[in-house]
């Protein structure tokens, strides 16, 4: 859908711990709180309709705006609905993940941030392959990891996943801490991220699965 000419050079931001989008992926997301009702608002005035999700970095510093990391992903809004309560149930459909140069305050209730996508060309393009995925041997350590965390899934859907979603999806969906979250969103390439993928639960199983609890 998008070209890279075509994405912004500034996009709303929105810092949620835990929350990992990546290219091609889809985040379901409860939007209750004003300042991102504000933005939800603003993004459908758009045309690219993009929302920056991005990782806080954890300070001891208990001041309202947390560091953000550097990476993050931007998702466009593909679907909204609206609750009595005023809340927005949103899905975000992964485009491109970017590089913050700036953050801007001030303008908004939230923030916004200058953006370089240059680093993340290979997001725009098709879905990524993993040649020398053992699709045997990780589901067996899948497996394992689930049954150590009191984790459960379809396991029919996971066995016949293309490489990409079933990565991408583990990746977003398993309970690993922010930097660990924000380990997979970095790593270059699909067969990077599974090799991540992979550590963070075996670092779990040999721990007894604490580990892979958000912090």
């Amino acid at each position: 859908m998008f070209n890279p000419a075509d994405l912004p050079a500034k996009i709303p931001v929105f810092p949620l711990p835990g929350a990992l989008l990546l290219p091609r992926a889809r985040l379901p997301l409860n939007i209750f709180e004003p300042r991102y009702l504000a933005m939800l608002e603003d993004t459908l005035k758009t045309s690219h309709r993009l929302i920056g999700m991005v990782q806080p970095i954890d300070t001891p510093d208990e001041s309202e705006e947390q560091p953000l990391h550097a990476i993050g992903c931007a998702g466009r809004l593909v679907a909204f609905s609206e609750t009595a309560d005023g809340r927005y149930m949103i899905t975000l459909a992964g485009v491109s993940r970017f590089r913050i140069k700036e953050v801007q305050t001030g303008f908004a209730p939230y923030s916004h941030a200058a953006i370089d996508w240059d680093d993340f060309a290979r997001d725009l393009g098709k879905a990524e392959r993993d040649p020398k995925f053992d699709r045997a041997q990780f589901l067996s350590r899948l497996h394992r990891f689930f049954a150590a965390t009191g984790l459960d899934s379809d396991w029919d859907s996971l066995e016949k996943a293309e490489d990409e979603l079933l990565i991408n999806s583990l990746s977003m969906l398993c309970p690993f801490d922010v930097e660990d979250k924000q380990a997979l969103l970095e790593a270059p390439s699909l067969a990077d991220r599974r090799e991540t993928l992979v550590t963070l639960m075996e670092f779990a199983l040999a721990s007894g699965g604490e580990e892979s609890k958000v912090q």
